[in-house]
């Protein structure tokens, strides 16, 4: 069996950040450029991942605390950013790319509950996104919700939409085993 670990995004984990980030979004014009990319990491370095899959990078996920029905302008970065530095209790999932050939191995689900546990246990009551290229039928089988009247910075194009779900206390199963209440797919 192959392994696959999830852990916080490093140093030297740059530039394979940016080359993913890039071969992403370069296409869709959303692609933010490493120093962009290092902010939100400096905002939270301890909610930011790398799944590695058979000892390589498998892909990385940023997140950071953020006003609810807010979200970081693509265009600046985090200390360009002006949202008068109240936080509350929202985490945004700013981003999460896996490589092509590690797709469809759980990577993703693997550090989104590594997310949800680190927000649950930081207190956080929920996490937000702006899903692009389509995705916001992915994220809403992963328990979010879609706020379509929530307006989102121009630089997230057109289609994006902002979701949020809740972050519930997690509780012990009928198995003894730990899960969620909020429930992700």
């Amino acid at each position: 069996m192959t392994q696959t670990r999830v852990r916080l995004l490093l140093e030297d984990d740059w530039d394979e950040v940016v080359a993913l980030e890039e071969h992403a979004y370069a296409a869709s014009g959303l692609s933010e450029g490493r120093e962009a990319l290092r902010s939100r990491h400096r905002a939270s370095p301890s909610t930011c991942f790398v799944a590695e899959h058979a000892g390589r990078f498998g892909g990385y996920l940023l997140a950071l605390p953020y006003p609810l029905f807010r979200c970081p302008d693509l265009s600046l970065t985090e200390m360009g950013a002006a949202w008068d530095g109240v936080v509350g209790d929202n985490l945004h999932l700013h981003d999460v790319v896996i490589a092509e050939p590690v797709r469809r191995r759980g990577l993703a689900h693997r550090m989104l509950r590594q997310l949800e546990e680190t927000g649950r246990a930081r207190r956080y009551r929920t996490l937000s996104l702006a899903a692009v290229g389509g995705s916001r039928a992915l994220w809403a089988a992963w328990g979010f919700r879609a706020r379509p009247g929530i307006g989102l910075p121009a630089s997230y194009g057109a289609e994006a939409v902002y979701m949020t779900k809740p972050l519930e206390a997690a509780a012990t199963g009928p198995d003894g085993t730990r899960s969620s209440t909020a429930g992700a797919g």
